[in-house]
């Protein structure tokens, strides 16, 4: 476990968004063809939050030294395109939004899905009915209906569809929306619960597909449009909370049998599957096994996975990642989620927890990912509600009892990504000569250059960034995010 000195914070810094009219608001990123490099910056003991730090100008490149500290983009090589970013918009988040008041509300929204005064989230994951961070196990049937008849999203009208309605018009109108189920109803699997893993039981595979066509069209007559869902959040996990267990072959046979005819016979096809959903660590086995069947492979998008390969002590296994990027280049890869497990509301301010969602940010784009979800945006202060006291991190977390929202580091550190790396940008060359920088950049759709540099040294670091023929000269602050537009 990393170990740091807190940084003593005021609780105008904490709440940032709260204590000015516009904290992350930026200028409009400059043409591609301008010398100027513009550079917002969060560092860790400093009240620099995704702040404007400096402009300079490119100079004509030369031979970097051995001695130097560089970056290097090269702008001829262009690799995979970019969906977005974003987070879950669970029964928590959507309960513990409802709490606020409508001052607070908007506030939130603004800070998360305005792409001026915000940090532009433009993808949102969903849960089919329940999971752990809902307040209670619930489907959208009663109890043994294989033929869905009573099938109702009664229970999201409540708090889940309105707050989804409401980001979406925060982000202009429109947000990629995908979806995923944690676990069928109770009678459809062997163990009989949501909970403890267990299987789908075959006689309900048809019955289980039908659900998910009821539930994109529920959705969409509610005025939300569904991009895509998952089969499955984490198929190998038996958890104490709604889980579900499917081999690699098992979810392959679903999908090719039951799940793509059924939704492509529903005139749905233009809904994106993902399959997997889970860790870096096996993905290149359900990989391997579905995208190797022609007949499985015509209906999977592509393959989404998390980040809690670490568990078990162990490093981030990227290069998983990028194995399936090169195995299988028309199937898209993308983030699905991830959070700093262990709430403790001590640790709002932690930097290690702002350093993971960069490290891999930063290591997943460079490995192929087209888009990149957290997990629960808004949490309470006690890191729920959750029924199984599974408690988390969120970047931004509300205190109920007393209104205040507090934006955590984290938060600034997704939004030094998400604000600047815009829907249809491609991702650009780019290589750091030490391994203290992390390094990735973007193109974006109006010829704009985005180049994020992670510090994640205790040093700061005088840095040259090249861009083909020419170079501009940085200076990092120790342990900080950079964004530099060009």
């Amino acid at each position: 476990m990393f170990r740091i000195m807190l940084s003593v914070i005021a609780v105008s810094a904490i709440t940032l968004y709260s204590s000015q009219t516009a904290p992350v608001k930026t200028e409009n990123p400059v043409s591609g063809k301008s010398d100027k490099v513009t550079i917002y910056s969060t560092a860790q003991n400093t009240d620099l939050r995704l702040s404007k730090t400096a402009e300079i100008t490119f100079s004509p490149a030369s031979q970097p030294f051995e001695n130097e500290v560089s970056v290097f983009v090269n702008p001829d090589k262009v690799f995979q395109e970019f969906i977005g970013i974003g987070g879950a918009a669970t029964d928590a988040s959507a309960e513990v939004f409802a709490k606020l008041p409508a001052d607070k509300q908007k506030e939130f929204l603004t800070a998360y899905f305005d792409k001026n005064n915000g940090i532009g989230y433009s993808l949102l994951r969903t849960n089919i009915h329940s999971c752990d961070f809902s307040s209670g196990s619930y489907t959208y049937i009663e109890d043994g209906d294989a033929d869905l008849k009573t099938f109702s999203i009664a229970h999201d009208k409540q708090y889940r569809i309105p707050f989804i309605k409401q980001a979406i018009k925060s982000a202009g109108g429109s947000i990629l929306l995908y979806a995923s189920p944690w676990s069928p109803p109770a009678f459809m699997k062997d163990n009989k619960t949501m909970l403890q893993g267990g299987k789908l039981l075959p006689q309900y595979y048809q019955s289980w597909a039908n659900y998910y066509v009821k539930f994109i069209r529920a959705y969409e007559a509610e005025g939300i449009p569904v991009w895509g869902f998952s089969i499955q959040n984490e198929p190998m996990a038996k958890q104490r909370w709604e889980s579900c267990i499917y081999t690699a072959e098992e979810e392959r046979d679903f999908l090719k049998k039951y799940l793509g005819p059924t939704i492509k016979k529903a005139g749905l096809s233009s809904k994106k599957i993902i399959v997997w959903d889970h860790n870096r660590d096996l993905i290149s086995h359900r990989a391997n096994t579905i995208f190797a069947d022609p007949e499985a492979a015509k209906y999977a998008w592509g393959v989404g996975f998390h980040w809690y390969e670490t568990w078990a002590g162990g490093q981030p296994m990227f290069e998983n990642v990028g194995n399936v990027y090169e195995s299988f280049p028309s199937k898209k890869l993308l983030f699905t989620e991830g959070c700093a497990e262990s709430f403790d509301a001590n640790k709002y301010q932690y930097w290690p927890n702002a350093e993971k969602y960069g490290r891999s940010m930063i290591n997943d784009f460079n490995n192929g990912t087209v888009g990149w979800t957290d997990w629960n945006i808004l949490l309470d202060e006690t890191g729920g509600p959750n029924h199984v006291m599974n408690l988390c991190f969120a970047p931004v977390h509300a205190n109920v009892q007393t209104g205040e929202l507090i934006f955590t580091p984290s938060y600034y550190y997704i939004g030094h990504f998400s604000k600047f790396i815009r829907p249809n940008a491609r991702r650009v060359s780019t290589v750091s000569s030490r391994s203290h920088l992390l390094s990735t950049s973007f193109r974006n759709e109006d010829g704009s250059m985005v180049t994020v540099i992670m510090n994640q040294s205790d040093d700061k670091i005088k840095c040259k960034v090249f861009y083909g023929q020419k170079f501009c000269e940085v200076e990092l602050l120790p342990h900080s995010m950079n964004s530099l537009l060009y």
